[in-house]
């Protein structure tokens, strides 16, 4: 019985740390407009990541060419 009271109490306190925190959704406004923070920051870190992979891929593709060039046999 004490470790079900236990639970409830974590849970509790769960609840209240869980209302204190800042989500990142206008809890007034309905619909996709409800998650427009969340959904914007989203196409923040896709954007980003797309960028650095070309980069990423784009300077492979340098570097096997150089590395390529230099090592051929003739």
């Amino acid at each position: 019985m004490a470790s079900m009271n236990k639970l409830k109490n974590f849970f509790a306190e769960v609840r209240v740390e869980l209302q204190k925190a800042s989500w990142p959704w206008d809890p007034k406004e309905h619909g996709f407009k409800r998650y427009k923070e969340l959904s914007d920051s989203t196409v923040v870190v896709v954007v980003a990541m797309l960028l650095l992979g070309g980069y990423v891929a784009l300077f492979d593709f340098i570097l096997l060419n150089v590395v390529h060039f230099f090592t051929r046999v003739h």
